[in-house]
């Protein structure tokens, strides 16, 4: 993610470098071909594994100023393993609330000066990569290759290396690690090939506003349309119950607002789970009386059940169910197992 920006907007920057003879070396602006264009991260599992996954929808643009902004749609992010990639989604990246990931930067026309010369060079780009709410300046180290008079290469000349911590996402790794029963470095190594294009001299340039629009998504890497098998809805709903981001007013069985993107991807999965129905199980920590906190935990059960059923789920399909602070599945005794504790779980009825 973090990657992706990092790499695209070295990409973009270097893109500009074909028109070094004009002027303005970047000519009437640039847009990535995403089709030709591949991001790569990886990562090591129990010390030893290592997996490489990829984004399927990147876009990209460099004004005529030498603004490059790279746009990554993190819910196309492919593991080549379907519900791997749910994982990813929901409990990782959190994508309902961060469905985008952007680079930035300003390219010094200094920096492509010599391009059109050398044809090939090393560069070190500063950028700003936003990912998960987070803000940070990286710096790639970038192959640039002009191919030809309006098409220029950009790859990692080395990996880029990226901190899982410096983007506020160790809370996401820890729940990777849980639902797959994995130890992970929270570190991540990222290795892009882009091809920018130089946009036709007729084409009027995009204005800085428009720039980060994403292409339409690309479907190597996001859900097939249509009903779920039974083993992706049960899959489905196992990470759903684990995402941890349906919250409640203190004490109270009111949905907090900040629900409302995750409840709004549950309602969508339910819907393509046409044939099956669904139990909404609401559990509390251990705070108060076990009266007081059953009777909690159904209010909020029910909640979640109105909420769906607001949206157009039929409530013969949905369940309500409460169970208390009987089902803990974190110590009680500290303020982050309470907040495991307290917890909304989706779960296939019995037939």
């Amino acid at each position: 993610m973090l990657f992706v920006r990092v790499f695209a907007a070295a990409a973009a920057v270097l893109s500009a470098l074909p028109s070094l003879a004009q002027e303005n070396p970047f000519g009437n602006g640039w847009h990535l071909e995403p089709e030709a264009s591949s991001i790569q991260f990886s990562s090591i599992k129990n010390q030893s594994v290592i997996e490489t996954s990829s984004f399927a929808t990147v876009s990209g643009t460099i004004n005529a100023t030498g603004a490059a902004t790279v746009t990554v749609l993190l819910d196309s992010v492919d593991t080549k393993v379907d519900l791997r990639n749910v994982r990813m989604r929901f409990l990782f990246f959190e994508t309902f609330r961060h469905p985008e990931a952007t680079m930035t930067t300003q390219i010094d026309p200094d920096l492509i000066a010599d391009l059109a010369t050398v044809k090939r060079k090393t560069v070190s780009v500063p950028i700003t990569l936003d990912l998960h709410g987070a803000k940070r300046q990286e710096v790639a180290q970038l192959s640039v290759i002009l191919i030809g008079e309006d098409l220029i290469a950009v790859s990692s000349a080395e990996p880029l290396t990226l901190k899982i911590a410096d983007y506020d996402l160790m809370d996401g790794l820890q729940n990777l690690e849980e639902a797959a029963s994995v130890s992970i470095v929270p570190s991540t190594t990222v290795n892009f090939d882009l091809i920018f294009k130089a946009n036709p001299s007729d084409t009027p340039e995009k204005k800085p506003a428009d720039a980060a629009a994403p292409v339409a998504p690309a479907s190597a890497a996001l859900e097939a349309e249509g009903a779920f098998s039974l083993e992706a809805c049960a899959g489905r709903f196992e990470i759903l119950s684990r995402s941890g981001n349906i919250y409640f007013r203190p004490g109270s069985a009111r949905l907090n607002d900040v629900s409302t993107p995750l409840l709004n991807q549950v309602a969508d999965i339910v819907a393509r789970c046409p044939d099956l129905k669904v139990v909404v199980a609401g559990h509390t920590d251990n705070v108060g009386s076990q009266k007081a906190n059953q009777r909690l935990s159904e209010r909020r059960a029910a909640s979640v059940v109105r909420f769906l059923t607001n949206k157009g789920i039929k409530p013969a399909r949905l369940q309500a169910m409460g169970h208390g602070e009987e089902r803990p599945i974190a110590d009680n005794a500290t303020k982050q197992g309470r907040s495991k504790n307290r917890r909304i779980e989706f779960s296939v009825a019995d037939p």
